[in-house]
C-alpha cells in the first residue's frame, strides 16, 4: 500500500477524451472569464475611487520592501499559465473543475474588494525598458483598491496546485520556484502589502476545496438534513464560526490573531455544513485514510481543536482495548499505535491518517456525535471479518466512545458472538472503556 499523502499526480500524457473537444471547452471557458474579470475588477476599482476615503493594512516593516522593477516579469507570467491551465487537462470536467476554482477566487476577492475595499500606499518609482512597458499596461486596467485578499495569490495557488500534479521532477523543481517568484513578485512590484497575501492564499485554498480535482464535490446533491441533532450541531458550529469570524474583524491590525481567527472562522464553517446535510465528504478523506491538500490546509484549525480534545479526554485512558478475537477499540492512534496493528479500520472523518503510519487502513468517514449511517455501518462491520484474519485490528473513531463502539457492537452480533444487540453493548461496557451508542446496532 503506498504511504503517500496525495493521490498519484494526474497524467498530462494521452487524453481520456478527445482533446479537441477539450481545447473547445477551455476557449468557451475563456471567452467567459475573461471579460468578466476586467468588467467586475474594472467595477470594484471605479466604485472604490468614488468614496471619500479608502482605507489601507499596512505594517511599519514593509517600507524596507524593495522596489524590483524586474519582477513585473513574473508578476505578468501568471497570465500566461492562466490559460495553459484550462488547455492542459485531460478532460472536460478538469477543464470545468479549473474553471470553477478560477470563478470562485474572482467571485469571492471582487465581493471583498466592494465591501471592504483597501488601498495600496506605496508609489512605484519611474521604470523604463521591458518593465516600464508592463507597469504602464497593468496600470491601464489596475488601480491600487483592489488589496485582500489578493485574487492574483487565490489564483497563483490554484494555477500553482494544477502545475505540481503533472511537471516531473526537475521541472516540478522549476515550476516551485517560479511560483516562489510570481508569490514574492506582489510585494516587490508594490502593487499589495502583506495582508493580501495570506488572505489571498486561504482564498485560493477555499477554491482548490470546493473544486476538488477529483472525487465528489462538496455541495453536490446537499440537502438540509432532518435530524433535529444535526441541525443543532450545525447551528452550534456556524455560531462559532460567526463569533470567529467577528473576532478577527474586531483584531484586524493585529494581523497574525485576525488571520487565525479568519481561518478559524472557515475552518468552523465548513464543519457547519458538513452537519447541515453535506456530510463526511466535507472532509474529502480517500479510503485509506488521507484527505487532499486542500483539506488539510483549510481545515487545520479544526482538526488542531479535535486532536486536542481527543488528548483531554482519554490521556488517563489506555489507548486501546482488547474486545475479541484479535479484535481492539481505541482512540484514533498516532502512526506508533497504528503499527501495533495489521489492519486500522477508521471511523472518524475529521481526522487524517497519521503520515508515516504503516499496514492496511480502511477509512469509513463518518460524523461524530451522530448515529451512523446505515450503509456506512454495514460496510464499516462487514470489513472487521475479513480484516481479522490477515491480523490483529484496531477500530477507531476520535475518542473510541461512540462511532467505533457502535460498530465493533454491531460485527459482534453479525457475526455471531453476541446474540442481541443489548448482549453486544454490554460486552464492549465490560471492556472497562467508556461506551456510549448513538443507536441500537441492527
Amino acid at each position: 500500500m503506498s504511504t503517500s499523502a496525495e493521490p498519484p499526480p494526474l497524467s498530462a500524457s494521452p487524453a481520456a477524451e478527445p482533446y479537441g473537444r477539450i481545447v473547445v471547452r477551455a476557449a468557451l471557458w475563456l471567452a467567459l472569464l475573461a471579460p468578466l474579470f476586467y468588467s467586475t475588477y474594472g467595477f470594484a476599482n471605479w466604485l472604490a475611487s468614488t468614496r471619500d476615503h479608502v482605507g489601507s493594512i499596512v505594517f511599519a516593516w514593509e517600507r524596507h520592501i524593495p522596489f524590483l522593477a524586474w519582477t513585473i516579469v513574473p508578476y505578468w507570467s501568471i497570465n500566461l499559465f492562466y490559460g495553459l491551465s484550462l488547455l492542459l487537462n485531460d478532460s472536460r470536467q478538469g477543464v470545468d473543475r479549473l474553471a470553477g476554482r478560477y470563478l470562485t477566487a474572482q467571485v469571492v476577492a471582487v465581493s471583498c474588494f466592494i465591501l471592504f475595499p483597501l488601498t495600496a500606499t506605496f508609489v512605484r518609482p519611474t521604470t523604463s525598458g521591458l518593465p516600464g512597458l508592463l507597469f504602464a499596461v497593468l496600470g491601464g486596467f489596475d488601480k491600487p483598491f483592489n488589496q485582500a485578499p489578493s485574487l492574483h495569490i487565490a489564483l497563483l495557488v490554484i494555477i500553482w496546485d494544477h502545475w505540481r500534479q503533472r511537471l516531473p521532477g526537475p521541472l516540478l523543481t522549476l515550476w516551485h520556484g517560479w511560483c516562489f517568484l510570481i508569490g514574492a513578485s506582489v510585494l516587490t512590484t508594490w502593487q499589495h502589502h502583506f495582508i493580501d497575501i495570506p488572505t489571498g492564499a486561504l482564498l485560493g485554498v477555499f477554491a482548490l476545496w470546493l473544486f476538488p480535482a477529483r472525487g465528489e464535490l462538496p455541495f453536490a446533491g446537499f440537502r438540509l438534513t432532518a435530524d433535529a441533532k444535526a441541525r443543532r450541531l450545525a447551528l452550534c458550529y456556524a455560531l462559532g464560526a460567526i463569533l470567529a469570524l467577528v473576532g478577527a474583524s474586531i483584531g484586524v491590525f493585529y494581523s497574525a490573531i485576525a488571520l487565525l481567527l479568519l481561518w478559524s472562522s472557515l475552518a468552523v464553517a465548513i464543519v457547519a455544513f458538513a452537519y447541515a446535510g453535506a456530510g463526511a465528504k466535507v472532509f474529502q478523506k480517500t479510503a485509506d485514510g488521507y484527505v487532499s491538500l486542500a483539506s488539510r490546509i483549510l481545515l487545520w484549525p479544526y482538526r488542531l481543536g479535535a486532536r486536542i480534545n481527543v488528548w483531554a479526554w482519554t490521556r488517563k485512558l489506555p489507548p486501546v482495548v482488547a474486545i475479541a478475537d484479535g479484535v481492539f477499540l481505541g482512540r484514533f492512534p498516532d502512526a506508533a499505535e497504528a503499527d501495533r496493528f495489521g489492519t486500522v479500520i477508521d471511523l472518524a472523518a475529521e481526522l487524517e491518517r497519521p503520515r508515516y503510519a504503516p499496514g492496511r487502513w480502511e477509512s469509513f468517514g463518518m460524523l461524530d456525535l451522530l448515529s451512523p449511517p446505515a450503509e456506512a455501518l454495514d460496510r464499516a462491520a462487514t470489513a472487521i471479518e475479513p480484516a481479522r484474519r490477515q491480523g490483529t485490528v484496531l477500530v477507531c473513531c476520535a475518542l473510541g466512545f461512540q462511532r467505533s463502539a457502535t460498530v465493533v457492537a454491531e460485527w459482534l452480533v453479525a457475526s455471531g458472538r453476541s446474540h442481541t444487540p443489548a448482549q453486544a453493548q454490554k460486552q464492549l461496557a465490560a471492556s472497562g472503556r467508556p461506551v456510549h451508542f448513538q443507536d441500537e446496532p441492527a
